[in-house]
């Protein structure tokens, strides 16, 4: 995925790694959940337009998806307008949202097999 490379060469991006325990999670739970996790956060916490907690809706750590988000930039609608193009001033589509969940699945796939 392009954006993973340029997501890369960011400084603030790629200082985000997923740790063992972080990784033991993700096997203990399966990919699946994990997957279903980060449509939830997607769809709950970063696809509606009038979010007034836009830019700290998401936690730095606590799930491996949130620091997936922080890597791939889909944390808020301000990283999301900046690195994807997507206007902050309407809701995520299902397209749009199911476009993030991939590029924050990829992100994690790209972490446990390095």
């Amino acid at each position: 995925m392009d954006i993973l490379d340029r997501l890369a060469k960011s400084k603030f991006r790629s200082r985000f790694k997923l740790k063992e325990k972080d990784i033991e999670y993700i096997k203990e739970k399966g990919i699946d959940k994990i997957y279903s996790h980060a449509c939830d956060f997607i769809s709950e916490r970063v696809a509606p337009k009038d979010n007034p907690n836009d830019g700290r809706q998401t936690p730095m750590h606590g799930h491996p998806v949130f620091k997936a988000q922080h890597a791939t930039a889909t944390c808020c609608r301000g990283c999301i307008e900046k690195w994807y193009k997507i206007p902050k001033t309407n809701d995520l589509t299902p397209e749009q949202q199911e476009y993030l969940v991939s590029v924050i699945m990829a992100w994690i796939g790209k972490q446990i097999n390095s």
